[in-house]
């Protein structure tokens, strides 16, 4: 199998943001059979879901791996247990969120584990796209459309780049 290049979503507004979306980025580099790309800057955005949570800082990175898209979410998902994430509310505040926004050009709709690429909401996310634009301004979705072309559509969430 070829490496594929992934584009990496990471948010948390939790016990120093920052930090954790720092942290969680160094460890991406040691999932076997990948290797990080580039990163992007680190970026604040208000909440999506409940207000009475604190901003959230977000970061997009690109990797490449040998991994299937299942075997990377499992990957991710131990990533974000071993950082000790509890879902308490949907779109709550979070340790740290690890999803896979694209994989490669592939389209991908497993019921078990639930995992849906391109990731179901990213085109509706500035916190999302505009992190991933930052690293991959000539990404291309899988049916062949520049991903700029999307982010006019996107909710905004007050986002602004973190110096």
């Amino acid at each position: 199998m070829n490496p594929q290049q992934v584009l990496i979503g990471i948010g948390s507004n939790l016990d120093d943001p920052k930090k954790q979306v720092s942290r969680a980025i160094a460890v991406l580099n040691t999932i076997q059979e990948t290797r990080l790309l580039l990163r992007s800057s680190l970026y604040s955005s208000s909440p999506r879901g409940p207000q009475d949570q604190n901003n959230f800082v977000n970061a997009a990175t690109l990797i490449e791996t040998y991994l299937n898209p299942a075997q990377l979410l499992n990957s991710l998902q131990t990533i974000e247990s071993d950082f000790g994430r509890l879902k308490k509310r949907r779109w709550g505040e979070r340790i740290i969120d690890l999803d896979i926004v694209f994989f490669g050009q592939q389209e991908v709709s497993l019921s078990n584990p639930n995992l849906t690429i391109p990731h179901a909401e990213a085109l509706l996310r500035d916190f999302v796209m505009i992190p991933c634009l930052e690293i991959c301004p000539e990404w291309r979705l899988p049916n062949g459309k520049p991903l700029r072309d999307y982010t006019s559509g996107c909710e905004t969430h007050n986002l602004h780049q973190l110096g």
